[in-house]
C-alpha cells in the first residue's frame, strides 16, 4: 500500500504529483554506466545521482543509422530514479524546531527539502478541540465524540456549536420563505461577486498532474514490518507505547539521511532516540513514528551535465558552456560530439527554459566580410532574431545576418571607462551598435560605420530603441573609405577616439591613417586621436606580435603602445586591445594610403 505525498521545493514554483503510467514507458538513451539493479549508497558518493537507486521503466539500447548517428528521440521517463529512504512523521507544528535539531540527520539532498507535506492530513484548528485525546481521559473523550457526532448529524442546535456549513445551508434552505434573511451569516462576503481566478495551462489541467515543474515524488511505504517497528518502539520507550493512538492531525514527513534507509528504530543515532523519548515523557498522544518512504527523481529534477554524462559516452567531454544571445543558446560542439547533437540540444533546452527557447550549433568558422556566422537550429524554434539585454541597453539581433558575442561585454565597459564626456568617438566596426551605443550615452557624439548593410540597419533600429539617434551619425561604407571620409571632413578636428573591432583584420586598416593630415596647415591644431585596435595572436609571447604588427603596419616604431589581454578564444589563441595615440609624423606623412 503507497500513499502520495507531494515534496517540498526549494523554488516558487507550481509542484505536479506525477502519477506512473498503467504501462512501462520504453527509455531510448542508453547509459554505459547505469544498470536497472539498485546500486549500494556506500559504494558511490553522497547525494543523489543517476547511477543510484532504481528506474521503474526498461532501458532500451539507441537506434543508429547507417552513417553512426544517433536517431533515437531523448526520453525522458528514463531518468526517473527511486530511492529508498526512511523518514520521522512528526506533528507539524514543531517540524520546524525538529529539522533544526536533526539537521545532521536529515536528507540535505540539493534541491529537495528536508520536510515534505502530507497531504489529506491536514485539520482545522476548531477541530482539534473535538478529537480524541488520550490525556483528558475516557470521559473526556467520550464527551468529544459526542459533540462530533451531534455536529455531524445536525444534533447541535442550542447547545452553542454553531452548525457545518453542509447543514447550516440545509438549515436555510428550509427556513428561508418563513423567515428570510435572519442572521445569515457571511451575507456580504457571499452576496460580492466571486474573483476570477487565474487559469491555469490548460495541457497541464488535461495531464492531470503531469507538468514541466515536476521534480519530485515522495511516497509513504506501510508493509507488514510496521507491527514489528512498534514493538522495538515499545521496548525503547515501555510497554503502554502500544495502547497509545497516534496523534490525529496536521503532520509532516522529517526525511531522514540516506544512511538511515530501512533501519530500525534501536539502529537509528542517540540524537532521534531522545526525540522520540522526550515526547513520550511530555504524555501527549503526539505519537511519532517512523516511517518507510521511495524518494522518486524525475527528469526534471537532474542538472544538464549529470543528463549529458549519463547520455555522452564514457570519457568523452561535456559539453556544459555556451553563449547566450537572447533567448538562443550558442553551441560549439566539438567534432565528437555531432552525432549527439541533438540529444545535446534538447537537454541544454529542457534545463534552460523558459530563458532559452532556442539552441544552434556553428556549423563552419567566420570566413564572409560581414563576420555572420553558418548556424544550425537544433532544437526549439528556428527565429534568431531577438532582443539582447546588456547594461540597461537593449539590441535587437538577427545572428543569421550580424555578428554578435556576448562574451565581449566585460570588454565593452573596459574600454568604455576610457571614454569621457568630452570626448567624440569613432567606431570604425560598429556592428549592430554594442561599442558605439555605450559611448553614446557617456561622451559628446558617435560616428558609426560598418560594411554589412543589414548590421547598419540593426543599428538604426538600436539607436532609435534606446534614443540615442541624436547623438550617433550612422554610415555605411568600407573601413579605409570611411576613416579616410571622416578625417577628410572639418569633423576631423573634434575626433578624439577611434575604436577598431575587428580582430581578424583591423590592423591591416591601419595603414587608412598614414598621411590622414596630409596637406593641413601645422598651424591649425588638430587633436591626434587615441585608437584602441582589436586583434588575435598565437604567437608564444602576443603583446610583442601584435605590437610589432601595428608597428610594421603604420611604418612608425617611436610610439608607446598599451596592450590587454581580452579573452582565450582558443588554445593558444589570445584575442588583445591595442592603445595609443596615433603618432604624429603618421598623421602628417607624406604618403597617404591609396583608396
Amino acid at each position: 500500500m503507497a500513499t502520495n505525498f507531494s515534496l517540498f521545493r526549494l523554488h516558487t514554483l507550481p509542484f505536479f504529483a506525477f502519477y506512473s503510467p498503467s504501462r512501462p514507458l520504453a527509455a531510448k538513451p542508453l547509459f554505459s554506466s547505469v544498470t536497472t539493479a539498485a546500486l549500494s549508497f556506500s559504494s558511490l558518493p553522497y547525494g543523489p545521482s543517476l547511477r543510484k537507486g532504481h528506474s521503474p521503466f526498461p532501458l532500451e539500447l539507441p537506434k543508429y543509422s547507417s552513417s553512426g548517428e544517433i536517431i533515437a528521440s531523448l526520453d525522458e521517463a528514463a531518468f526517473t530514479r527511486v530511492f529508498d529512504i526512511s523518514a520521522l512523521r512528526v506533528p507539524s507544528h514543531i517540524c520546524s524546531t525538529l529539522e533544526n535539531r536533526l539537521r545532521g540527520h536529515l536528507l540535505n539532498w540539493p534541491r529537495i527539502k528536508n520536510i515534505a507535506r502530507v497531504p489529506g492530513d491536514e485539520f482545522d484548528d476548531e477541530l482539534k478541540t473535538i478529537l480524541p485525546n488520550s490525556t483528558n481521559g475516557d470521559e473526556a473523550e467520550d464527551e468529544n465524540l459526542v459533540a462530533l457526532n451531534r455536529r455531524i448529524y445536525g444534533k447541535a442546535e442550542g447547545d452553542g456549536e454553531p452548525l457545518n456549513q453542509v447543514l447550516y445551508r440545509d438549515k436555510l434552505s428550509r427556513t428561508f420563505n418563513s423567515r428570510g434573511y435572519v442572521k445569515f451569516r457571511n451575507l456580504a462576503k457571499i452576496s460580492r461577486p466571486k474573483k476570477k481566478k487565474k487559469r491555469d495551462d490548460g495541457e497541464k489541467r488535461r495531464m492531470k498532474g503531469v507538468g514541466r515543474n515536476e521534480v519530485a515524488l515522495v511516497e509513504v511505504v506501510e508493509d507488514e514490518e510496521e507491527d514489528s517497528d512498534t514493538e522495538a518502539l515499545s521496548r525503547l520507550l515501555g510497554e503502554d507505547v502500544r495502547r497509545r493512538p497516534k496523534w490525529r492531525g496536521s503532520t509532516r514527513l522529517l526525511l531522514l539521511d540516506e544512511q538511515y534507509a530501512n533501519k530500525r528504530i534501536e539502529e537509528l543515532p542517540e540524537a532521534i532516540k531522545v526525540v522520540f523519548q522526550e515526547h513520550d515523557d511530555q504524555g501527549t498522544n503526539s505519537a511519532f513514528e517512523l516511517v518507510k518512504c521511495k524518494l522518486t527523481l524525475f527528469y526534471d529534477y537532474w542538472q544538464q551535465n549529470e543528463i549529458l554524462e549519463a547520455l555522452l559516452p564514457t570519457g568523452m567531454i561535456i559539453p556544459s558552456a555556451f553563449e547566450t544571445v537572447g533567448h538562443i543558446a550558442h553551441l560549439n560542439l566539438r567534432e565528437e560530439h555531432l552525432q549527439y547533437k541533438n540529444l545535446i540540444a534538447k537537454v541544454v533546452l529542457d534545463k534552460n527554459r523558459p530563458k532559452i527557447q532556442t539552441v544552434v550549433n556553428k556549423v563552419d568558422a567566420i570566413h564572409n566580410d560581414y563576420r555572420t556566422m553558418q548556424l544550425e537550429v537544433l532544437a526549439g524554434n528556428n527565429s534568431l532574431v531577438t532582443t539582447v539585454v546588456e547594461n540597461g541597453l537593449h539590441f535587437h539581433v538577427d545572428l543569421a545576418a550580424v555578428y554578435w558575442n556576448s562574451r565581449l561585454a566585460t570588454e565593452r565597459q573596459r574600454l568604455l571607462s576610457c571614454f569621457t564626456c568630452s570626448d567624440v568617438v569613432c567606431d570604425v566596426f560598429a556592428g549592430v551598435g554594442p561599442i558605439a551605443l555605450f559611448a553614446a550615452k557617456k561622451v559628446k557624439h558617435v560616428f558609426a560605420n560598418d560594411l554589412n548593410p543589414c548590421a547598419v540597419d540593426y543599428l538604426e533600429r538600436n539607436c532609435v530603441l534606446n534614443k540615442l539617434e541624436r547623438k550617433i551619425e550612422v554610415f555605411n561604407m568600407d573601413g579605409r573609405r570611411f576613416i579616410q571620409a571622416v578625417f577628410a571632413s572639418q569633423r576631423a578636428q573634434s575626433i578624439t577616439q577611434v575604436v577598431m573591432n575587428l580582430p581578424k583584420d583591423a590592423p591591416e586598416f591601419l595603414d587608412a591613417f598614414r598621411g590622414i593630415f596630409q596637406g593641413n596647415s601645422l598651424d591649425t591644431e588638430y587633436t591626434l586621436p587615441r585608437i584602441h585596435v582589436y586583434g588575435f595572436s598565437k604567437a608564444q609571447d602576443p603583446e610583442f606580435d601584435f605590437r610589432e604588427r601595428i608597428r610594421n603596419v603604420l611604418s612608425e616604431v617611436t610610439f608607446d603602445i598599451e596592450m590587454h589581454r581580452v579573452r582565450l578564444v582558443a588554445p593558444g589563441k589570445w584575442m588583445l586591445c591595442a592603445s595609443f595615440i596615433l603618432p604624429e609624423r603618421v598623421a602628417y606623412s607624406k604618403t597617404g594610403s591609396n583608396l
